[in-house]
């Protein structure tokens, strides 16, 4: 793929790849591509959020709640390390 530029949009290009370490300006094309990527499927993600139903308000208990999940969930897995670090 080729790509032209005004003199003025190469110079810039030129100048970002010099000063932020990029060995081409192909790189920096693609990182440019990448975050627009990422930037369209977190606004994705918002619209969805935005028109889904209310859900229950994060309050104390709620955050207390999740605690105890994480609680719950590291409990095993520490035991795991435990008997792999001293085995039996």
């Amino acid at each position: 793929m080729n790509i032209s530029l005004p003199d003025t949009l190469k110079s810039f290009v030129d100048e970002q790849v010099s000063q932020r370490g990029y060995g081409t300006s192909s790189e920096y094309v693609r990182e440019l591509i990448r975050k627009d990527q990422d930037r369209l499927q977190l606004r994705g993600l918002l619209l969805t959020g935005a028109a889904s139903a209310p859900a229950d308000p994060a309050d104390a208990s709620y955050f207390e709640g999740l605690r105890d999940r994480v609680r719950k969930a590291a409990k095993p897995l520490s035991r795991r390390e435990d008997q792999a670090n001293h085995p039996t």
